[in-house]
């Protein structure tokens, strides 16, 4: 049979099978339907942030007007709030706050993960499970706790005291544990015999295999501590020792809220946490799901 014989065959064949197999099936009804439930949903969640930035170009008179569209769009909001020097002292407030925090965390979240998950000693579970129920117990209630103990140790009004309930968490703990679990005892146990001590293991050889957990960790508390309003409204009555969401409540009073420049101050500070969470929003996934493999 020549080349031409054997292309002609197969091409006959190909048609034959596709007349059997019939016309295209449409997608199933059931794949249909979750598409619009998912894209509705993400409207739902979008709408907000739509319009935290419609309300951020409007005038004043124009606010209470629910058009997503401004009849009249103005960068004068944002003009008066990048001119207003407190902004930038809330702004670094609450970039230093975050970014200390985020760096303890990951420190001593880890260094506990380890040592759950490397070590065997008597009530290691425990200990576990103590860490871990801290979880269920909601951060109102927690407030009264940590304001009584600032004030008696002088905490008020000073970054310490807005950054000392975070500086180590449960959650932070159990991600650490769960990812220190997919790392081999057989290297642990290497690094030990070459003669390193357990931080160096610690820091050397089990750090660098866990490096998903830490980037997703450090995302999640940062963000967390960025956006937290609760506990810093509560410790500082310093202007100047404001965050930036308490500083930006300070654009309103009893009398006149000015929610055009709240939502204007909203809209600048959630820029840099979107773009930080679109770039390593790969991270968060990961560590999440991996965590929940590893439970």
């Amino acid at each position: 049979m020549s080349v031409a014989d054997d292309i002609e065959v197969r091409a006959s064949s190909e048609t034959l099978l596709k007349a059997e197999r019939g016309p295209r099936r449409p997608r199933n009804m059931g794949q249909i339907i979750r598409w619009i439930v998912l894209f509705l949903g993400g409207i739902l969640m979008v709408m907000p942030l739509v319009y935290m930035l419609s309300t951020s170009l409007k005038f004043p008179f124009e606010v209470y007007n629910l058009n997503l569209i401004p009849e009249e769009p103005t960068l004068e909001n944002y003009a008066y709030v990048l001119e207003d020097g407190r902004f930038y002292r809330w702004l670094l407030n609450s970039t230093v706050i975050a970014t200390i925090t985020t760096i303890s965390t990951l420190i001593f979240d880890s260094l506990v993960g380890y040592v759950l998950c490397k070590f065997r000693f008597r009530g290691r579970y425990i200990v576990f499970i103590a860490i871990l129920s801290t979880l269920m117990i909601p951060t109102e209630m927690l407030v009264i706790p940590w304001y009584l103990m600032s004030q008696a140790l002088g905490w008020l009004d000073t970054y310490w005291g807005i950054m000392f309930p975070g500086l180590m968490t449960a959650f932070g703990t159990f991600l650490m544990k769960q990812f220190f679990e997919t790392v081999p005892d057989d290297f642990i146990e290497a690094a030990r015999i070459d003669g390193l001590n357990e931080l160096q293991i610690w820091w050397s050889v089990a750090m660098p295999l866990v490096r998903p957990a830490l980037a997703a960790l450090a995302i999640f508390v940062f963000l967390g501590n960025w956006t937290a309003f609760i506990w810093p409204l509560i410790a500082t009555n310093d202007f100047d020792k404001f965050t930036l969401p308490v500083g930006l409540a300070t654009f309103g009073d009893e009398a006149d809220v000015q929610w055009e420049l709240i939502m204007t101050g909203a809209a600048i500070a959630t820029l840099p946490t979107l773009i930080f969470f679109l770039i390593f929003q790969r991270f968060i996934i990961r560590g999440v799901v991996m965590a929940g493999l590893k439970g």
